[in-house]
């Protein structure tokens, strides 16, 4: 299980590794398209090869033919020999022969193109079977190759068929091969999409159960893909009934305990004022706010709807609690920025994280903004005395209180910045702390768009 990772760094160097797609469809892509690339040059590289030898071969044949006209008629340049060599060169060899008396070679080759395998091909196999002058153009007709050879008396021209030169349907074998090739390639590609597209859905499934929403999702794909689907539906389904036994756990002790509880309101309203009865008042108080935490820790976000719901009103309404509480609370919000959200769930997050800040200091500032990715960004900042950085996280443990770091809440239980991010991850985004321009902590919530 170690070799191959090794394998993998030893033949691919690292900057290939990081240009390499992050994404399933494009690493599929690339394992389609390289090899099919890989195969198509080499098909071409060989059956270039090949047409370049097939059409040499062809040119010395045509070069050839023309020198036997050419010896023929310097042999003998009377016109029954010049007949005698057209006809049978016409029946024959398929080449029309004429003598052009009195004319010369044109001055310069003016179509010839060293490029172009063909010309090449027919100048280095004329070059060598004839001892005359000789000029030819490949481009003057369609069909034909228009060679002309200086000859006793003027000059002899020859219109081959250009399959005599070089093999004409090549380009045709290229293009069908093309063509077949981007078939077969756009086939695999949609076929290897759509099954990455299983994968992608089962992946927004997780997302949404993880947010808490709602999906509709139904395995389909590969086998594989489909095991895998099954599997997280399974998983669902027992995450869903372990939550719902701890909720109605402790929903049923929270009950249980509200009874005796309100007895013992009641026989403390009824019994004489003191000091002991004032105090096992605030011991009640006490034991029914932690109570309300755990039940709102083990509830989470329940069955509510996300809907969508102003920010600073929001806002401006928990804040009032921090007020009463006796801190200076500040909000810097857009009153036109707006979210999607569970209200009373996420209500009780920024709660938690205003309260929070109202006891631990003696100013708060609320500000929210767009964020750079179309989310939101809320921020809680405060002046009171902070956590160390190496105990953020620490902080967020449930029923962590942290005592040497900041004046805790006697009411409280360490359950505040735990709920607070569970909602917040619930929605799909987070919260994290940081050191306050105040002086004190920054919480910061950060909700995508």
């Amino acid at each position: 299980m170690r070799i191959r990772p090794r394998i993998a760094r030893w033949f691919l160097p690292r900057f290939l590794r990081r240009r390499l797609p992050a994404t399933l469809y494009g690493r599929s892509m690339l394992i389609i398209v390289l090899p099919i690339a890989m195969l198509l040059a080499v098909t071409w590289v060989l059956f270039d090869a090949h047409w370049r030898t097939v059409t040499s071969r062809l040119s010395e044949g045509l070069a050839g033919d023309i020198a036997w006209a050419v010896d023929s008629y310097n042999q003998d340049p009377s016109p029954a020999s010049l007949t005698r060599i057209a006809d049978r060169a016409e029946r024959s060899l398929d080449l029309s022969i004429v003598l052009q008396q009195g004319r010369a070679l044109p001055a310069a080759r003016t179509h010839f193109n060293y490029f172009e395998v063909i010309d090449r091909s027919l100048d280095r196999a004329l070059s060598d079977r004839l001892d005359e002058p000789f000029w030819f153009n490949t481009a003057s007709y369609p069909a034909y190759v228009d060679i002309k050879v200086k000859v006793k008396g003027g000059v002899l021209r020859i219109l081959a068929p250009k399959d005599r030169a070089y093999v004409t349907q090549g380009h045709i074998f290229v293009l069908w091969m093309a063509v077949a090739t981007l078939i077969l390639t756009s086939v695999a590609l949609a076929f290897i999409r759509n099954q990455v597209r299983a994968i992608e859905r089962l992946a927004e499934a997780a997302e949404a159960f993880g947010r808490g929403a709602d999906f509709d999702f139904k395995p389909h794909g590969a086998r594989e893909v489909r095991q895998a689907a099954y599997a997280f539906l399974d998983m669902r389904e027992r995450l869903q009934r372990h939550l719902e036994q701890r909720t109605t756990l402790l929903a049923s002790v929270s009950h249980d305990l509200r009874t005796p509880l309100t007895r013992l309101k009641l026989e403390l309203a009824l019994a004489e004022p003191n000091t002991r009865t004032e105090e096992m008042k605030r011991d009640l108080a006490d034991m029914e706010h932690m109570i309300d935490e755990y039940l709102a820790f083990a509830r989470g976000q329940g069955g509510e709807s996300v809907e969508t719901v102003a920010v600073r009103g929001l806002i401006e309404e928990v804040s009032e609690g921090a007020k009463r509480a006796g801190a200076q609370v500040k909000v810097r919000i857009d009153p036109d920025l707006s979210m999607n959200v569970r209200p009373n769930a996420f209500k009780r997050a920024i709660a938690n994280l205003v309260m929070n800040a109202a006891v631990h200091g003696e100013r708060v500032e609320v500000a929210a903004r767009t964020a750079w990715d179309g989310g939101v960004e809320i921020l809680v900042d405060d002046n009171g005395p902070g956590i160390p950085p190496d105990r953020y996280e620490e902080a967020f443990k449930p029923f962590n209180r942290l005592d040497e770091a900041r004046n805790q809440n006697e009411k409280g239980v360490g359950l505040g910045l735990a709920i607070a991010r569970d909602v917040a991850r619930g929605h799909g985004g987070d919260i994290t702390l940081d050191k306050s321009p105040l002086g004190g902590l920054r919480a910061m919530v950060r909700l995508p768009g």
